[in-house]
């Protein structure tokens, strides 16, 4: 057999059966296929999309089907990011499958349906049906179309207006049965404002029609790549005139590349001492092209930002690539700006808000070569990035870094495995680095690289402490901000300066109750009060997404006395609307943000001075460089610290520290007024006094005495079902499987999860601590594979490795 020519393929699919499928390979495939490249195979009766892991003569032992079709002529995952792929399906103890589909952001290349066909049974009731039925019934037209050839589901539906319940209703009876189809999308069917169209081959004696002839006159007349949406008013028809052009060879067609908001564009500046000697540090390791971790631990303003310009910059003259990782969406086209300014049409952007179109040409430009810096979230870290030589995490503390489906990675960490394989340096900078981090420093496996002060030796903001139970004494009344804080907006508003208003709840109240008999309004689905909305007039869940009326009644007991507790950031909008009637406010939480750049939106207006005022969630606490915001007012420094959760106080600590660096960070001084009711708790006391070494080993000494990591490995083990008798038994079955525990493992549970019903599921939990990692793995491999043997179902069970939340 010719070298490169093979039988069989391995193929992982986005299953939950945690194995590769063996296919064979067609005499047509056999010369093309490669690991890494994807391939449509039969499964069941669908057609899935999968990753072929190996290429190989050994036959199995059990009958194979054959492969449908290469996708992939050159593979889309290297043998570096298979391997990747591989370390995080077994450390996070999850699906191959699920892994690679979510490492490949490709999406928007392939289109998925269904194929109707008549079963036999379909066609002898078929005969009858016909002879039985009116001309105009639903289903006898159904049949009739599907006795000519099977049709897909899109076009019956386009075909016939009560397609959906006659397909049900035959689907139910096993008259027909449907094939799942997946088909390569045309590139040239994307929308006209996607793509961009330039003059390519010459026409010669081709004939054109009208439109065609008239769009190759203006692009010979005005050269260069023109939306192709924005030619429509130029040339009539433009569209298709392109399309029919494109399919000749006649124009190139190409995605167009995402528009990204133009963030704060600044020119280098000569680094300070503290920067230079930080950036020196990361200049060696980039030189001696050999992995490198270091932790860049710099105060908010200290320029952190500057530093990671130059590393790339370093890394780049070295013939490498870089990676930049933001925790969230909102900072990424700040931080695009000042790159798209530094290095120009080198840069590339990968975040979830964009279609799956403009992720996919983002992707295909940094595989090709073309971008050698990318920006991205937490799932950029699988770009696939030529020769990388650095890779940076930004606010590499935040929790945004770790996925809360499965699989389950955080980016912070898959970023420092990828570095070691690929040779590369990586730097974690933070103003508040996790407990983690910081020991993994101490402990000499991260180098601490640390910047003190603020750049241009402004000073940092002064933070005062309010305590609310006093403010309730002296004023008697139960009040949303106290007066320091009115009076500090009010004198900001005079002086044209900016402020920031924090409060990390969501909605207008908290809850609704009856002041009858007590009871709270909650969800259908979960154990949770519903919040009230007061711009939508209705009660939601934050976890499910359940919606209901306001009740004029309690509907417990009818009474009417049902009232409002806690307090939201759409209410904090209102008071301060009704404070300040001229101010000009804006909020930014989920709530606000309902299209896909309404962040950017919102960010770039406040940085513009459009609005005096910004209300938000913990989204407006991350990151963002506003010169002209000299006041912070947080309006509950406690929402979190009661919650059960181990890493509640460093939480609170680290969201406080972060958006009291909003303050300040101009010419003028800033200040923060911090709300509480818990003055003396020391994750409060230590961010108004902006002292993380001493919070640090506060937190640690608790760590180290409850065994939580870093002093321990960790993972949180769920178990789950619509049935609470389901839940409770297989969480029992568990238990005897854990008891007793394995020598240098805890295992706490099982018990109701602090949550108990989410999403219509109960859910108990087993919290289990182990001295190795090694050991908590090989623990988690054998709970997969009992609950596998005992035939649970495939989302009755969730592992949640180095777990960042216990809800």
């Amino acid at each position: 057999m010719p070298e490169g020519s093979y039988l069989y393929c391995d193929v992982s699919l986005p299953v939950p059966l945690d194995q590769p499928f063996t296919y064979a390979l067609p005499e047509t495939l056999r010369h093309r296929v490669r690991a890494g490249s994807r391939v449509v195979v039969p499964f069941g009766p669908r057609k899935l999309t999968g990753v072929i892991l190996r290429c190989h003569d050994e036959p199995p032992a059990v009958a194979t089907r054959e492969a449908l079709r290469l996708i992939d002529a050159e593979p889309v995952l290297g043998a570096e990011l298979l391997a990747l792929g591989r370390w995080i399906a077994g450390y996070y103890c999850a699906p191959l499958g699920d892994v690679l589909r979510g490492m490949l952001p490709l999406a928007s290349e392939i289109r998925r349906g269904k194929i109707w066909s008549l079963t036999d049974a379909g066609r002898d009731a078929a005969r009858q049906l016909l002879l039985d039925s009116a001309p105009d019934d639903p289903v006898a037209q159904i049949l009739r179309m599907l006795e000519r050839r099977p049709l897909s589901a899109a076009y019956l539906a386009k075909s016939l207006p009560l397609a959906d319940k006659a397909v049900r209703s035959l689907e139910r009876k096993g008259f027909i049965v449907a094939e799942q189809v997946q088909t390569e999308r045309d590139p040239l069917r994307a929308p006209a404002e996607r793509l961009r169209v330039e003059l390519a081959g010459a026409a010669g004696e081709r004939k054109l029609n009208k439109p065609e002839r008239e769009l190759r006159a203006f692009l010979e007349l005005h050269p260069g790549s023109h939306n192709l949406k924005d030619l429509e008013d130029a040339v009539k028809n433009a569209s298709l005139a392109a399309r029919s052009l494109a399919r000749k060879g006649l124009v190139s067609l190409k995605p167009e590349t995402a528009a990204m908001a133009a963030g704060t564009m600044r020119a280098p500046h000569t680094l300070n001492a503290a920067q230079q000697a930080a950036f020196e540090r990361i200049r060696e390791a980039i030189h001696a092209r050999q992995f490198a971790t270091f932790l860049l631990h710099g105060v908010t303003g200290s320029g952190k930002t500057e530093v990671y310009l130059k590393a790339i910059e370093e890394a780049l003259e070295r013939g490498r690539s870089a990676l930049l990782l933001v925790p969230e969406i909102a900072l990424t086209p700040a931080m695009a700006g000042q790159f798209f300014s530094r290095f120009g049409d080198r840069v590339a952007i990968l975040h979830s808000a964009f279609t799956d179109v403009e992720r996919t040409e983002q992707w295909r430009r940094i595989r090709s070569g073309a971008a050698s810096v990318v920006v991205g979230t937490r799932s950029g870290v699988f770009a696939p990035v030529r020769n990388l030589g650095l890779i940076v995490v930004d606010e590499e503390h935040d929790g945004s870094y770790k996925q809360e489906e499965t699989p389950r990675y955080n980016g912070r960490d898959v970023a420092v495995v990828r570095a070691q394989a690929a040779g590369a340096c990586v730097v974690l900078g933070s103003a508040t680095p996790s407990l983690e981090s910081r020991y993994n420093a101490e402990r000499g496996k991260y180098t601490l690289l640390e910047l003190p002060g603020r750049i241009e030796e402004r000073p940092m903001p002064t933070v005062a402490l309010i305590d609310m139970r006093q403010e309730f004494l002296e004023t008697r009344q139960q009040a949303t901000f106290s007066r320091k804080l009115l009076e500090a907006i009010g004198g900001r508003l005079e002086n044209g300066e900016q402020t920031i208003v924090l409060l990390n709840r969501r909605g207008f109240s908290s809850f609704l109750a009856c002041r009858s008999c007590g009871k709270r309004v909650e969800c259908i689905n979960c154990s949770v009060t519903l919040t009230f909305h007061k711009r939508d007039r209705r009660l939601l869940c934050h976890y499910c997404g359940y919606a209901a009326k306001v009740p004029g009644v309690c509907p417990e007991c009818a009474s009417e006395h049902i009232y409002f507790l806690g307090v939201g950031s759409e209410r904090v909008e209102e008071e301060l609307h009704r404070a300040f009637p001229a101010a000009r406010i804006a909020r930014l939480d989920r709530d606000t943000v309902t299209g896909k750049r309404h962040y950017e939106t919102i960010l770039h207006d406040f940085r513009e001075g459009h609005y005096d005022v910004l209300v938000g969630t913990q989204m407006i606490a991350k990151g963002h460089d506003i010169p002209n915001v000299t006041l912070v007012g947080v309006v509950s420094a406690d929402v979190g610290l009661s919650m059960p959760d181990f890493r509640a106080a460093e939480r609170t600590f680290q969201l406080l520290t972060q958006v009291a660096g909003r303050a300040g960070r101009g010419n003028v001084p800033g200040m923060v007024l911090i709300q509480t009711i818990n003055p003396d708790h020391y994750a409060v006391r230590m961010a108004a006094a902006q002292d993380y070494q001493e919070f640090y080993e506060k937190e640690l000494s608790f760590r180290r005495m409850m065994h939580y990591p870093p002093f321990s490995a960790m993972a949180n083990v769920l178990v789950r079902s619509e049935k609470k008798e389901m839940a409770m038994r297989m969480s029992a079955e568990l238990g005897l499987l854990l008891a007793p525990p394995p020598e240098k493992l805890r295992v706490l549970g099982p018990a109701e999860a602090p949550v108990p019903r989410l999403k219509n599921e109960y859910r108990y939990q087993f919290l289990i601590k182990a001295a190795s990692r090694k050991t908590l793995n090989e623990l988690l491999q054998r709970i997969r594979v009992f609950a596998r043997e005992s035939k649970w179902g495939a989302t009755a069970l969730v592992i949640d490795v180095d777990p960042l939340s216990l809800m």
